[in-house]
């Protein structure tokens, strides 16, 4: 596990006076201002306008030893006591809903030191926007209780929310033994009906091949939280990440951030586990001719690196029927993905339809 330095970090602030009258301002996903809801006032973010820069990386092993204080932070946080989500509430708030499971939350004041985000991806769809995209996904839900679909389409807020990544890089020199196959076919002369009949019999020649692949690994991204399923947070991608920005508190206004609960060393585990696929494709791809085997392969990496980053994802939880259901819409593309409860009767309805149908044809087929 990273352990920080034990000097104390600074308290990161997520709030920002209006200058003009003192309410609290928000980010404008898609801009690079803050805005204030109560006067319409504008604040430009420093460091915005110019797009996009390179994000420095931070040495991976040097992590595991300890990190300065200036690359941790200190957060205030609670706890999801159903999803065990970690989320970032303001102080004045005192009781209020998880996010991700719409569990009844009382907020504390538990402060918790991490490492701070390098880069993040800015909203660029804003409320409204995500809503939208989220309803006509919903449209496409015929076997959806209607209940469900007409309570969430209702006026009830989504949140923003930044949920944080690991992304890693790497180089790899892999060494491999394995076999190339080459297809090849002979005649064969069987019995057919008391006939003799050729036919072409496909067969495989093997020999052996060994070799050396290189590649160097950039970005790979790793969920850092366990609060989503992972095959709907996959299902979210593909994230243009060359529109990262570095880390920049503005930002985060009028959001939620969520804090890292999947470590540095187990985000690498689970990085590795990708890598070892992609090198796995480029063996065979080495190995050439029409089959491959790869009896073994031996991976050496070095010089990797890794940055904490918060990625920006519209969320709305509802509770239907003692269920909780999960809708989550990419912030920067639009894409939708959800849990869904299947009505009975539709489906009832469906099967009995089709049976009709197939009854109806059979019937037609029959007498003609």
């Amino acid at each position: 596990m990273a352990q920080a330095d034990k000097t104390e970090a600074p308290k990161t602030e997520h709030r920002f006076p209006c200058n003009a009258c003192g309410a609290d301002l928000r980010f404008a996903p898609g801009e690079t201002d803050l805005v204030c809801d109560h006067c319409g006032a504008r604040t430009e973010i420093e460091g915005l306008s110019g797009g996009p820069v390179e994000i420095t990386e931070i040495d991976y092993l040097r992590a595991l030893e300890g990190l300065d204080v200036a690359e941790t932070e200190v957060t205030r946080v609670s706890t999801c006591p159903n999803c065990a989500a970690r989320v970032e509430f303001d102080p004045d708030i005192h009781a209020t809903e998880c996010p991700f499971c719409a569990t009844p939350v009382v907020t504390d004041t538990g402060e918790q030191r991490q490492i701070k985000p390098k880069g993040m991806l800015p909203f660029a769809l804003a409320e409204r926007e995500a809503k939208a995209a989220m309803t006509k996904w919903l449209g496409k839900l015929w076997f959806a209780p209607n209940g469900l679909q007409a309570y969430a389409r209702k006026g009830r807020k989504m949140q923003g929310i930044y949920v944080p990544y690991w992304t890693y890089d790497a180089q790899t020199k892999s060494s491999y033994k394995g076999q190339r196959g080459t297809v090849y076919y002979v005649t064969q002369t069987v019995m057919r009906d008391g006939k003799p009949e050729q036919r072409q019999v496909q067969k495989i020649r093997w020999r052996s091949k060994s070799g050396r692949v290189a590649r160097f690994f950039d970005d790979v991204l790793v969920l850092a939280s366990h609060s989503l399923p992972k095959d709907m947070t996959d299902r979210l991608e593909p994230w243009d990440l060359s529109q990262m920005m570095p880390y920049t508190p503005e930002i985060l206004a009028g959001f939620r951030a969520e804090g890292y609960t999947v470590e540095l060393p187990d985000g690498l585990g689970e990085a590795r586990g990708y890598m070892d696929r992609v090198i796995l494709r480029d063996v065979k791809f080495d190995i050439g001719g029409d089959r491959q085997r790869v009896d073994h392969i031996a991976t050496d990496v070095s010089s990797v690196t890794f940055k904490h980053v918060l990625l920006p994802v519209w969320l709305a939880a509802y509770k239907y029927n003692g269920e909780t259901y999960r809708f989550v819409v990419n912030g920067q593309t639009g894409q939708v993905q959800g849990e869904r409860p299947w009505s009975a009767w539709k489906i009832t309805f469906a099967v009995v339809l089709g049976v009709i149908v197939a009854g109806a044809i059979g019937f037609v087929l029959a007498n003609a």
